[in-house]
C-alpha cells in the first residue's frame, strides 16, 4: 500500500474516540475521525471522571472551556438503609495530578468541546459516515465508509475501534469478549432540577435490600439517580411516569423536577480477548465494560486514548519498531480489569436484595469501619511492562505541582521529557530537557527535588501519557528509553 489517506482513522466519536483523534494530531499524526451519527448525542451518560482525566483534557488545552460543566466532588458514600456509612471515599479539591480527585460534568458539554477542539486541531471529522467493512494489508487498512454520498474506501496506517459496546470493528475482527458474570438491570433517571428545590449535593449509593439506589449531583442543576429493577419486574412497568414520580417522592420537589432521560441498563464487567489485531486497535467500550459504582467507565476508556496516541505517533515517525504497540494491551488490560473488580466488588456490597443478608452485610461492614478499616479501595495500580524500566516509580503517574495556579504539565508538551538536576547537554529528539536548575522550572523545582529524593533518584524519564518510565541517572535512562522503543515487544 503506497498511499494512505490518513496516518490514523478512527472509528466512533464518543469522547474516547475524540480524545485519542485529538491527542493523535497533537502528536502530528493526519487523522480521519468519523461517527455513524449526524449529531452529538443529547443526553448525560457518563457521569463523573477524576483527576487523571482532567489532566488529559488539560493536554488537549479544554481544561478552562470544560470548567463551567463540572462539579467537583467531596466525598463519595455507601450508605445502609438507615444512612449509616458503609464506606465513605473523601475526595481532594487538588490531587497529586494537578486538579479535583473527582468531577461530576454533563457529557454532551464535554463531547461538544470535544468534537469542536479536534476539528480546531486538523482532524477531519466525517458525521453519518459509518465503517462498513475493513481489510489488512502489510502495511495498512483499507476501511469501507458509507455515508450519504454513497461507499468509499479510506487507507490508513493505522485504526482504532472506539464504537462502543456493540462495536462493529471487534465483531469484524471476530474478537470475542471474557464475562465477569455480573448483570444487574437499572433504572437510570436524569432530571433538572432549580437550584431553590434542589435536593442536597451529594454522591451516595443508598444499600437498600429493598430496592438499591443510587443519588448522585451533576453539574449544574442535574441530577441522577439509579434504581435497581428487581426480580419480577418489568422494565416497561417501572419506566412508566407515574413509577418514576414515586421513586422520586423521597427526595421531595418531584413537581419541579424536568426528566431529561430515562433509560434502562444492564450493568455488566466484559473484557475483549484481543485489543489487538495487526494495525486495528479496540479502545473504550469496545475493549471494556464496567459496572458503574466506581465512575470509572469513561475513565478506563480515555486512559486507553491517552496510552495508544503516543505509540502510534512514535512508529509512525520511526522513532519506535511496531512492536511496541503490543504493550498497549499488556499495560491497559490489568488495569481496566482491576477497575472492573473494583466496580463490581462496589455493586456487590450495594446490589444485596435478601434483608437479613443486608443486615449481616451492614452489622459486618459498620463493625470494621469502627476500627478504622474499609472494605473497598479506589486506590488503582501502576502500569507495569516492556515499556518501563526496572526501577522505582516505573509506571506510575508523574505529579503535576501546581504554583500559583500554573500547572507543571505546560512545560511538557507532547514528548517523552528527561527531568533532573545536571543534566547532559546533548539530549535527542524528540525528548524535552528540564533541568531543574533552569529558571522557568524555578516555580516546580523544590516539589520535583522532593519527589527525586523519595525514589532515591537523580533523574526521571517521563513518557508523552504522563506516566513514569523510569528514574535514575540521566544517561541511563536514555539508553534505556533508546532500547524500550527499538527492541521488539512479545505479543
Amino acid at each position: 500500500m503506497r498511499h494512505f489517506d490518513c496516518d490514523l482513522l478512527v472509528v466512533g466519536l464518543g469522547p474516547v474516540g475524540d480524545v485519542v483523534a485529538g491527542l493523535a494530531r497533537l502528536q502530528g499524526l493526519s487523522v480521519i475521525a468519523i461517527d455513524k451519527s449526524q449529531a452529538i448525542y443529547p443526553l448525560p451518560r457518563a457521569a463523573v471522571f477524576d483527576g487523571e482525566i482532567m489532566r488529559v483534557f488539560q493536554m488537549l488545552g479544554i481544561e478552562d472551556e470544560l470548567g463551567p460543566y463540572t462539579r467537583i466532588g467531596d466525598r463519595y458514600q455507601f450508605l445502609t438503609a438507615n444512612r449509616e456509612i458503609l464506606l465513605d471515599f473523601p475526595l481532594a479539591q487538588t490531587g497529586p495530578y494537578g486538579w479535583a480527585d473527582s468531577y461530576a460534568f454533563h457529557q454532551p458539554a464535554l463531547e461538544s468541546i470535544l468534537r469542536k477542539r479536534i476539528g480546531a486541531l486538523g482532524v477531519d471529522v466525517r458525521l453519518g459516515v459509518a465503517a462498513t467493512g475493513l481489510r489488512q494489508t502489510d502495511d495498512g487498512v483499507e476501511v469501507t465508509l458509507e455515508g450519504a454520498d454513497g461507499a468509499q474506501t479510506v487507507r490508513a496506517r493505522y485504526v482504532t475501534g472506539c464504537d462502543g459496546a456493540s462495536s462493529l470493528i471487534r465483531s469484524t475482527l471476530g474478537v470475542g469478549l471474557s464475562d465477569y458474570d455480573f448483570d444487574e438491570p437499572w433504572l437510570v433517571i436524569d432530571a433538572e432540577i432549580p437550584s431553590k428545590h434542589a435536593p442536597p449535593v451529594v454522591a451516595q449509593q443508598i444499600c437498600d435490600a429493598a430496592r438499591p439506589i443510587t443519588h448522585l449531583a451533576m453539574a449544574g442543576d442535574r441530577f441522577r439517580w439509579e434504581f435497581m429493577i428487581l426480580p419480577g419486574e418489568a422494565p416497561d412497568e417501572i419506566s412508566r411516569d407515574d413509577r418514576i414520580r414515586e421513586l422520586l417522592a423521597p427526595w421531595g420537589a418531584v413537581e419541579h423536577m424536568r426528566i431529561d432521560r430515562k433509560a434502562v441498563y444492564r450493568f455488566h464487567g466484559l473484557v475483549a480477548d484481543r485489543w489487538r489485531v495487526g494495525r486495528v486497535f479496540l479502545a473504550g467500550d469496545a475493549a471494556h465494560q464496567t459496572p458503574p459504582f466506581a465512575g470509572q467507565g469513561m475513565c478506563a476508556g480515555i486512559r486507553d486514548a491517552v496510552n495508544l496516541a503516543w505509540k502510534i505517533a512514535a512508529v509512525v515517525r520511526g522513532e519506535a519498531e511496531g512492536q511496541i504497540l503490543d504493550s498497549y494491551q499488556e499495560e491497559r488490560e490489568p488495569h481496566a480489569r482491576v477497575v472492573i473488580e473494583t466496580a463490581i466488588a462496589m455493586g456487590r456490597v450495594v446490589c444485596v436484595l435478601d434483608a437479613k443478608a443486608a443486615a449481616a452485610r451492614d452489622a459486618e461492614m459498620l463493625a470494621r469501619r469502627a476500627t478504622g478499616a474499609q472494605d473497598v479501595s479506589i486506590a488503582y495500580p501502576d502500569l507495569s511492562g516492556a515499556l518501563f524500566s526496572n526501577s522505582a516509580a516505573a509506571g506510575s503517574l508523574f505529579p503535576q505541582p501546581v504554583v500559583n495556579g500554573r500547572r507543571f504539565d505546560i512545560l511538557l508538551g507532547n514528548s517523552p521529557a528527561l527531568i533532573g538536576d545536571d543534566l547532559p547537554g546533548d539530549v535527542p529528539a524528540p525528548i524535552i530537557r528540564l533541568d531543574l536548575g533552569d529558571d522557568r522550572l524555578a516555580p516546580y523545582a523544590d516539589a520535583l527535588r522532593a519527589w527525586l529524593r523519595e525514589q532515591g533518584a537523580s533523574s526521571v524519564m517521563v513518557r508523552p501519557d504522563r506516566h513514569v518510565f523510569g528514574v535514575g541517572e540521566a544517561e541511563q535512562l536514555l539508553a534505556d528509553w533508546e532500547h524500550a522503543l527499538k527492541t521488539p515487544v512479545a505479543a
